[in-house]
């Protein structure tokens, strides 16, 4: 388990420093580049480069590379183009707030969808089966930015009955309270799309599961059906929700983007058009490998996941999970 681990953090640096290179080599092929911050009206070309020589920006690409990452690589994500603030300041406290919100978003659904798609693989085809269908139709065909605007619209404007935008009323940071209430639309928008994947795939891996030889004779044993749902069958059809759960968090990131917008909620999703907007490319590459880290150990929790839920994987030997 332990050698295992150590390759995989191996693995997971290796990608992220190739995904390093490739973000910023397409941040600094973007038009306009990086530059370009700098002509704004009354300041003239002449000047605009003595600035982009004082910041390096008139150096080769590889070099430039090499010093963000030595930089990178003690903490330092960088200062703004414009108001030379430090990146750190800005990001962090974007990054949790996203992660609030995507961490509420993902534990609903998970809450909701696999205890209803292990009752309708029970009940097929009965009511609920019915119901969970249809709102996985809805779940999948409605985009994330429609619905929250229409969710907007009846519960904060035309009721008044949740708050309309930000993370907290003005004057009420920090209460557990409010921010629980601000949560509620923008969690239903991304719980929706995820509720209809989730039960879904909770459905499908419980029936596969149910049909096992090893099932039939556990009740064939006599035993309570409730048993050998939750004792014998739930730990293996677990198994193909927790890859789709690492393979869903790029997803989730980019859906967490525009509910941000839509809602107004300080996250990275918002940060990140605001700053693609201005042209701050430096916090735009901290944004980028933020995400990428947070999907890798997604990942890597996935695998370690399986060792847990199912006895038969062992992680160890070759480097990979083995039966």
């Amino acid at each position: 388990m332990t050698e295992y681990l150590i390759r995989r953090l191996f693995q997971s640096v290796v990608v992220l420093f190739f995904i390093s290179i490739l973000t910023f080599a397409m941040i600094h092929a973007a038009p306009g580049g990086p530059t370009q911050v700098f002509l704004a009206p009354g300041l003239s070309p002449e000047a605009a480069k003595v600035q982009a020589h004082n910041l390096g920006l008139d150096r080769p690409v590889f070099v430039q590379y090499s010093i963000w990452l030595g930089h990178l690589l003690t903490g330092d994500l960088g200062y703004t183009f414009k108001n030379h603030i430090p990146v750190g300041d800005i990001l962090w406290p974007t990054v949790k707030n996203t992660m609030v919100l995507m961490g509420a978003a993902w534990l609903f659904s998970l809450l909701i969808a696999i205890p209803w798609g292990i009752y309708n693989s029970t009940s097929q085809y009965g009511f609920s089966d019915q119901t969970s269908s249809f709102i996985s139709y809805i779940g999948f065909a409605m985009p994330t930015f429609w619905f929250g605007i229409i969710l907007q619209e009846y519960f904060s404007l035309k009721h008044d009955w949740l708050p309309l935008s930000d993370m907290y009323t003005m004057g009420k940071e920090g209460n557990i309270a409010d921010l629980f209430m601000h949560l509620i639309l923008p969690v239903s928008v991304l719980t929706l799309g995820f509720l209809a994947s989730y039960t879904k795939y909770a459905k499908a891996s419980m029936l596969e599961v149910l049909g096992q030889d090893y099932i039939r004779t556990a009740r064939a044993k006599g035993l309570r059906e409730g048993r050998v749902i939750f004792r014998h069958a739930l730990r293996n059809a677990l198994i193909p929700i927790i890859t789709i759960l690492g393979l869903d968090l790029p997803i989730l990131v980019g859906g967490a983007a525009l509910t941000e917008r839509v809602f107004n909620w300080p996250g990275m999703g918002r940060l990140f058009v605001d700053m693609a907007v201005a042209r701050e490319y430096s916090v735009l590459m901290s944004i980028t490998l933020v995400v990428s880290v947070i999907v890798v150990a997604g990942n890597l929790i996935a695998d370690i996941l399986y060792a847990i839920v199912d006895p038969r994987v062992q992680l160890g030997g070759k480097g990979s999970v083995a039966r």
